[in-house]
């Protein structure tokens, strides 16, 4: 008797392998409880990599070539004199005056073109934070998605409504940084609307936009929010997806201020051009750099992975 139960102590005190029959969480994951395979599974690296590039792409488009479309160039009215953008000492490369000809006309065709793209590009991040978010399987998985699913509209309503609030918001923050009072309020509030498209209608739709009730929901959105945008804590590739561009957004509207104050007295140099386009260019830049980073870490991820599963299967 005595020896039977030491040999079933020795059998229960084997190490047994947990990679088996669920995928293995490599040490130091950046995921913060998810696997390299759930990650993966979640989030499809190729579907990822086309959907920024495209998005990539089509700001670029609607940034420089949207503006220039033959209907809006017959309808402006230059801001600008013939004799100052024709000067010798002041060229302008012809590409360029269709987007200084008008500022406000610009921006207006950006603003348009940026509710279309980041409509798009909310959709897909929502997929992919719905993906990551839910853990159950089956048909309660089915379930709570079809429930997302009937949200749909009530989120994209709120999103907008955030998305114009936080508009006013950022126009009295540009104005308090030195943007133009009295003058120039039309093209202030395009920069501040256009901001405002970029940094918040996305998360608003993704995560859902913030309130002030008691509800449980309610504060979860909150603290996400905090988390993520006051604390810069992303703990998933959507989540940096999510921060990334928002701060790459305002630290390039706000060193796209900086041509602004230098004497030149060019077209390009109106404002709001400048740090309209800064904000693009910061927008574009941060999200290659959100996908960059998601590269590396997942093959990271999978390369320790394969070295653990090659540990096991030798010990086996």
């Amino acid at each position: 008797m005595a020896n039977s139960k030491k040999g079933a102590a020795k059998v229960q005190k084997l190490p047994q392998n947990k990679s088996i029959g669920k995928p293995q969480v490599a040490p130091g994951s950046a995921y913060k409880g998810l696997s390299a395979a759930q990650v993966a599974e979640a989030l499809p690296m190729t579907s990822y990599i086309s959907v920024v590039a495209v998005h990539s792409t089509l700001w670029i488009f609607t940034t420089l070539y949207l503006p220039r479309t033959t209907f809006l160039s017959e309808l402006t009215t230059p801001e600008w004199d013939s004799v100052q953008l024709s000067s010798k000492d002041r060229p302008q490369h012809p590409f360029m005056v269709a987007l200084t000809m008008n500022p406000t006309v610009t921006l207006a065709c950006i603003c348009a073109g940026a509710v279309v793209l980041q409509g798009w590009w909310a959709g897909w991040m929502r997929n992919w934070w719905l993906e990551l978010g839910i853990r159950a399987s089956g048909d309660e998985r089915r379930t709570e998605k079809a429930f997302h699913d009937c949200q749909k509209l009530t989120m994209v309503r709120n999103a907008w409504l955030a998305t114009f609030t936080a508009s006013f918001m950022i126009h009295v923050a540009l104005v308090l940084f030195g943007a133009p009072i009295a003058s120039h309020v039309l093209k202030t509030y395009l920069l501040a609307l256009l901001v405002s498209i970029m940094t918040v209608y996305t998360p608003a739709y993704v995560i859902g936009a913030p309130t002030l009730g008691n509800k449980s929901l309610s504060v979860v959105k909150r603290w996400t929010w905090v988390r993520l945008f006051a604390e810069f804590s992303a703990r998933n590739p959507v989540e940096r997806a999510l921060v990334y561009p928002v701060c790459g957004t305002l630290f390039g509207c706000w060193l796209g201020v900086i041509p602004i104050a230098l004497d030149w007295d060019r077209p390009w140099q109106a404002w709001p051009l400048t740090p309209a386009f800064g904000a693009i260019a910061g927008y574009i830049v941060s999200s290659m750099l959100a996908l960059t980073i998601h590269t590396v870490v997942q093959l990271a991820e999978e390369n320790i992975q394969a070295q653990l599963e090659v540990k096991d299967s030798k010990m086996s």
